[in-house]
This record gives structure tokens, C-alpha cells and sequence, in this order.
């Protein structure tokens, strides 16, 4: 789900009221899908994570590329390929994206829905961690307690089940570097998904087509509807990215960072009602810990702006 943090500039949008309606219409779409995405990975979850993330990308290439002139620029690309640096850079967010995505559906598929909705709960978080050491950003005392007290939540969890909870801070942690390295690089949201998953396509193309020459790939072999849904990751990949980058031009920043919200949550909602996922007393205390953060965090970034 790491696409979420692409497409953030361009928030300078139009502010009439119709413009407002459309970009929340655009956010509710895009962290909507995002929300109900294990819905998807759940019906692929016949395939082996791995098999499924190389479909990810190999299909998300030519879709993003024929996207680019309608909601990205060639020439951000183009710019982008000429600077040793930021391929390195983008070569290094790619990882970070391989390594979410596939650990995201790992979780999905292996029914821990309720660990990758606590990932994207404490993402903010770590985000506002991330930007205190790397970036030097100084956080507010209430900033510092909602650091605090999801860590608490997080330390609760792990105790209580003897393990850390793996799948929820990688989830966290790489999308947050990922948000990180991303601020350093000129290129907009859908001209930087192509050139990242342009330089995870040659691994994944090669694991298909060694998979295909073993008659061990899924492509073909599992059945029309696992074919097709494999085929339609590339749309599952661009179509909730567009729609975010389009919400970004038009809302303020501080709507888009409340919207976010909405997808773990459907997400919680989905592993609890719908595929019965366990919510153990342990999950109670943590999830209780991270909202109230997420709550104080909010009520300090709204505050800080209004005072601004």
C-alpha cells in the first residue's frame, strides 16, 4: 500500500466548494479501495505471495506508462533517468516498495489482516519519528506522548504474545523510508511508481518465466478467474494512486492526512466482521493506545495549523 505516500505535492489546489466535493469524492475512492484491498488478495490467495507481488509489478508497467500523458509527466522520467542519484535513490524506494507490498500480502493471505491494519495506524507515527532524526524536525510535547504512547501499545502486543509484531512495523517502518527517500527526488507520483517498478520488472519477469517453464506458475494454469485477477493487479496497483493524486491537487493537507485514517480502518473492520480474525484483549490494549495517539497527533497538527 505504499503508493499512498506518492503524489502528495500538487496539494495546492483549487479551494471552491465543487472542487472540495470532487477531491473528497477522489480520497474516499482511493483510501476506500486501499481499505478493501485484501478483499483482492484474498481471492488471489491461491498464488504464493511472491508469485503475486511479480504480477504486481509486471503489470503495473505498461498500464503506468500509457497513464503518464494523462496524470504524470515524460518529462519528470526523462529527468529522472539522466540523474545517477536519484535512479540510486529510486532504486532504493523500489525495494522499499517490493518489501511492503509483499509483506502486505503476506498478511493478507496468510489471515493476519488485523497486523497490516495496525501498520498503517502506526505509520503516521513512525513517520513523525523518521522526520525528528533524519530531517531534524522537532516534535511537540504532544507529538512526543503520541510517539509514546503507540510505542507502548506496540510493546504491549509483542509481550503479551512473546513476538514482535513483524508484519506491522514493516509494514510502518518501510513506508514510512519509502515517504522519506521520496521527498528527495523531482519526479511526480505515477512518473516515480514507472521507474520503480520499471526496475523491479527485469526479477520479476525472469521469476515468471522460469515459474512458466516449470509449469509451476499460476498464470494460465489456476483457473480463468485467478488468471484474470492477476492480469488486473496492474489496475489494482494505478487505479487508487490516480485517484489519490487527483484528491491531493484538490484538498488541503490536512483533510488528505485525516482521510488516510479510513483505510486501516476498513481494513480493522474487514479481518474483525468480516473474515473473522481473532481481536484478542492484547489487540484491545495496543489498538486503544495507537487510536488515542493518532487522536492526540491530530488534534496537534490541527491546532498547530490553525495557530499558523
Amino acid at each position: 500500500m505504499t503508493e499512498r505516500s506518492a503524489g502528495t505535492a500538487g496539494r495546492e489546489a483549487a479551494h471552491g466548494p465543487a472542487e472540495h466535493r470532487r477531491g473528497l469524492l477522489f480520497a474516499l475512492a482511493a483510501f476506500g479501495f486501499w481499505g478493501l484491498i485484501p478483499i483482492y488478495f484474498k481471492a488471489v490467495g491461491s498464488v504464493p505471495p511472491l508469485e503475486i507481488l511479480a504480477h504486481r509489478v509486471v503489470w503495473s508497467v505498461p498500464l503506468v506508462a500509457l497513464l503518464i500523458p494523462l496524470f504524470g509527466s515524460w518529462g519528470s522520467v526523462r529527468e529522472a533517468l539522466r540523474s545517477r542519484k536519484t535512479l540510486a535513490t529510486l532504486a532504493l524506494s523500489a525495494t522499499l516498495v517490493a518489501t511492503n507490498w509483499l509483506t502486505f500480502i503476506f498478511g493478507v493471505t496468510r489471515g493476519r489482516i488485523l497486523e497490516t491494519s495496525l501498520g498503517y495506524y502506526v505509520n503516521p507515527l513512525v513517520n513523525v519519528l523518521l522526520g525528528m532524526i533524519f530531517l531534524r524536525e522537532r516534535l511537540t510535547r504532544l507529538q512526543t506522548a503520541s510517539v509514546a504512547l503507540a510505542a507502548a501499545g506496540t510493546v504491549h502486543l509483542a509481550l503479551s504474545y512473546g513476538a514482535l509484531p513483524w508484519i506491522s512495523l514493516t509494514l510502518a517502518f518501510t513506508f514510512g523510508f519509502y515517504g522519506l527517500l521520496r521527498k528527495t527526488v523531482r519526479i511526480d507520483s505515477m512518473g516515480g511508481l514507472l521507474v520503480e517498478t520499471s526496475l523491479l520488472f527485469p526479477a520479476a519477469a525472469i521469476y515468471l518465466a522460469v515459474l512458466g517453464a516449470k509449469g509451476a506458475g499460476s498464470l494460465g494454469t489456476g483457473g480463468l478467474g485467478i488468471s484474470v485477477l492477476l492480469v488486473a493487479a496492474g489496475a489494482v496497483t494505478a487505479l487508487p494512486l490516480i485517484w489519490f493524486a487527483s484528491a491531493a491537487r484538490r484538498l488541503p493537507y490536512s483533510v488528505l492526512a485525516l482521510c488516510q485514517y479510513i483505510s486501516p480502518s476498513l481494513t480493522f473492520l474487514l479481518a474483525v466482521l468480516h473474515y473473522g480474525e481473532t481481536f484478542t484483549r492484547a489487540h484491545a490494549v495496543a489498538f486503544s493506545c495507537i487510536w488515542t495517539a493518532l487522536a492526540i497527533f491530530t488534534f496537534d497538527m490541527a491546532h498547530r495549523r490553525r495557530s499558523g
